[in-house]
C-alpha cells in the first residue's frame, strides 16, 4: 500500500509539472514566424524586430529569459495550445476565429492589410481584385479575407517573400500583406508599388493559451507599463519611421 501511495503521488506530481507548461519555468518561450519585417526577421543568427524587442522587455519585467522559436505561421497557435510555447507574437491580428483557440492580450499596435502589385498593374483598389490571382501567406488574415473576393484565384505561400517572388515573376496579380512588411518589400523591389487604399485595419496582440490566465494578466500588466512609459512607441518608432 505504501509503494502504491508513493507511485500515485509521483504520477500526480509529474502531471502537475506538465500542466504548468513552459511558463512555470524561468523562461518565456515565444512562438513566431521570423519572415515578417519589421516585426520579426532574422539578422545574422538572431531573430530581431519590433515583436522581439517588446517580448524581451516583457520577459525582463517577469524575471524570465526570452526564448524565441521560429516556425511556420500556421503552426504558432497550435504551439501555444500544446504548451510548446508560452506566447504567440508574430504580428498576429486579433480575430474572432483565433479567439476560439487562444486568448489575446490587450493590443499593442494597430496594423493594416494592404495590396502590393507591379507598377504597371491596373489594380487600384480592393474592388479591382475581383477575378484576379492573389498571393497570401497561409493562415494570415489576408488569407482569410481573400476568400471573400469575388472569383479570385487564391495562391497560398508559406512565407510572404515567396508570394512577392511569384508576383515579380507574373505568376500572380497581387499580394495581400500586412502594411509594414509590404513597405519593406516595395522598398526592396522598384518594380512594385503599394495601393493607397488599405484592405483592412487591424490590431496586433499577444496570444496566450486559454487556461493560462495568470500569464495573460502578467503580460497585460507589463504591456501597460511599457505603453505608459513610452517604450512601445519608442521601439516601433525605431523600426517604422513617421511618414
Amino acid at each position: 500500500m505504501k509503494k502504491l501511495l508513493v507511485s500515485i503521488l509521483a504520477v500526480s506530481a509529474m502531471m502537475t509539472l506538465c500542466a504548468c507548461g513552459a511558463s512555470s519555468s524561468n523562461k518565456l518561450v515565444m512562438a513566431t514566424n521570423a519572415a515578417f519585417p519589421p516585426y520579426e526577421y532574422i539578422e545574422g543568427k538572431e531573430i530581431v524586430g519590433i515583436d522581439a524587442e517588446i517580448a524581451k522587455l516583457i520577459a525582463d519585467d517577469l524575471g524570465k529569459e526570452l526564448i524565441i522559436e521560429d516556425m511556420a505561421f500556421d503552426s504558432i497557435i497550435a504551439a501555444v495550445q500544446s504548451g510548446k510555447a508560452d506566447i504567440a507574437m508574430a504580428g498576429m491580428t486579433v480575430t474572432e476565429d483565433r479567439k476560439q483557440n487562444i486568448n489575446f492580450s490587450d493590443p499593442y499596435t494597430e496594423a493594416a492589410q494592404v495590396i502590393v502589385v507591379k507598377n504597371d498593374s491596373t489594380v487600384a483598389s480592393p474592388d479591382d481584385l475581383a477575378g484576379k490571382r492573389i498571393g497570401v501567406q497561409i493562415g494570415t488574415t489576408g488569407d482569410i479575407y481573400a476568400e471573400d473576393i469575388e472569383n479570385a484565384e487564391i495562391e497560398r505561400y508559406s512565407k510572404y517573400f515567396e508570394a512577392i517572388n511569384a508576383l515579380l515573376q507574373d505568376k500572380i496579380d497581387a499580394v495581400i500583406v500586412d502594411r509594414e512588411p509590404g513597405k519593406v518589400f516595395v522598398s526592396e523591389n522598384p518594380e512594385l508599388k503599394m495601393i493607397d487604399e488599405e484592405f483592412t485595419v487591424e490590431e496586433y496582440a499577444i496570444g496566450v493559451a486559454k487556461e493560462n490566465t495568470e500569464l495573460l494578466d502578467q503580460i497585460n500588466a507589463s504591456l501597460k507599463k511599457l505603453k505608459d512609459s513610452g517604450k512601445i512607441d519608442e521601439i516601433i518608432g525605431k523600426y517604422i519611421k513617421a511618414e
